[in-house]
């Protein structure tokens, strides 16, 4: 009988039927993944071929070198990645919720009834109860349910919701003396494309889903509804399906570098682009979730208009010193707000496009806070990160000529709550 080294295994086979007789005996054997394989009766140079007798499956009773074999010792269990993986899923795993809703409906009798809404995924962040999430998962929930990896469940209220970076906070009372595990805070600012990432979620309802991916860009601006981008979000190829929304993107180390939100996908399922908020986003605007129930944000006070193709068209007609074809044509500028003060000029000659009205001849906005703005999401997403009181250059056209003023930023909440 020939001996083979560690990692190898030697059978005295016929053909395939060696084999059959090895899995329908219930024998195991493992395969070296450092280049190692099992190698057939023919290159180990045992008996093959029609009519040949079956020899008896045969083991080699030592490794070369003396001592006992020991199986285990052929195949190392798991890889490096492996081993991240499994010890990111072991430790956090459990400080993934699945987040249930109902909401109310309304029957044929026109009469208010409460129905199953959507569910998603969040991350504990405190072990008093605190959840972050995203604001599109508790969305008009009438009830809100946390469910732990126990299979306790928990009603839930709202803390604080911030629209604009769709992100959340909600609340449940754990048990005296439970002990919860949180996801600890990463840093989204040093990712780097190609990094490995792992998102934990509840995917389609399938509770504490891994899967694994890189991040595949960085800073992308996505577009969330008509007034609202969101800016540097992470994009990754890690699965992601409904149900994981609000869930963590979590680094090698097992920290949280984002917030898993949407997806890119014309069937509804995943195809290897979603978008995470990164975590930067949450840090900042957590404690003021935590304090306010909602972001205070600075404002310009005054009307604005997106420029399109039509209007700059009649406003060089009608001899508007017009030399710009992207930007936010100020129709009115509140009498003494901030823009008034500034000097920002708002229209005197009313028109109508369609259904809306608006006044022309007013300037137009190009820039705010060192952001290209030509779109009403733009300005929003200039004045994302400032407060109320803060001091923004907001630049112009006016006949022809580009201007930069200081304005200092109403808030917001009051400006909308006073129209």
């Amino acid at each position: 009988m020939k001996l083979y080294s560690r990692g190898q295994l030697a059978l005295a086979a016929c053909g395939g039927l060696a084999l059959a007789l090895l899995i329908g005996a219930g024998i195991g054997y493992g395969l070296m993944h450092g280049g190692s394989s099992l190698r057939s009766a023919e290159a180990a140079g045992l008996a093959s071929g029609a009519g040949a007798a079956v020899a008896p499956i045969q083991f080699a009773a030592q490794p070369i070198g003396g001592g006992s074999l020991n199986t285990v010792d052929l195949v190392p269990e798991f890889g490096q990645g492996e081993t991240e993986n499994i010890s990111v899923y072991e430790r956090l795993n459990e400080a993934v919720v699945n987040i249930t809703t109902e909401v109310m409906a309304v029957n044929w009798f026109m009469e208010p009834v409460p129905q199953d809404g959507g569910s998603g995924s969040g991350s504990i962040i405190s072990d008093t109860g605190y959840v972050l999430t995203n604001n599109h998962v508790v969305k008009d929930a009438y009830k809100l349910f946390v469910n732990l990896a126990d299979g306790s469940r928990y009603e839930a209220k709202v803390v604080g919701t911030d629209p604009e970076n769709d992100l959340a906070i909600v609340k449940f009372d754990p048990p005296k003396g439970a002990r919860l595990s949180t996801v600890p805070y990463g840093d989204s600012g040093r990712l780097k494309v190609g990094q490995k990432v792992l998102a934990i979620g509840n995917p389609f309802g399938l509770e504490r889903t891994l899967s694994e991916g890189i991040v595949s860009g960085l800073g992308r601006p996505v577009q969330k509804d008509s007034t609202t981008i969101i800016r540097d979000m992470i994009q990754t190829d890690a699965s992601i399906n409904p149900g994981n929304s609000g869930g963590p993107l979590l680094n090698s180390r097992g920290e949280m570098i984002g917030i898993t939100t949407m997806i890119y996908s014309p069937s509804g399922g995943s195809v290897g682009i979603g978008f995470a908020v990164p975590v930067n986003t949450a840090k900042r605007i957590v404690p003021e979730l935590l304090k306010e129930g909602m972001v205070r944000r600075g404002w310009i006070e005054f009307e604005v208009v997106q420029l399109f193709p039509e209007l700059v068209d009649y406003m060089q007609k009608n001899g508007y010193k017009i030399t710009v074809e992207k930007g936010l044509l100020v129709s009115q500028a509140k009498k003494g707000g901030d823009a008034d003060r500034a000097g920002i000029r708002g229209g005197s000659i009313p028109v109508s496009y369609g259904r809306s009205g608006f006044n022309v001849g007013g300037d137009v906005i190009v820039a705010v806070d060192g952001m290209k703005v030509s779109t009403i999401a733009d300005l929003y997403s200039a004045l994302e990160d400032n407060k109320p009181g803060d001091h923004v250059l907001v630049e112009y056209m006016r006949n022809g000529k580009r201007t930069g003023v200081d304005v200092v930023l109403a808030d917001r909440s009051q400006y909308i709550k006073g129209r």
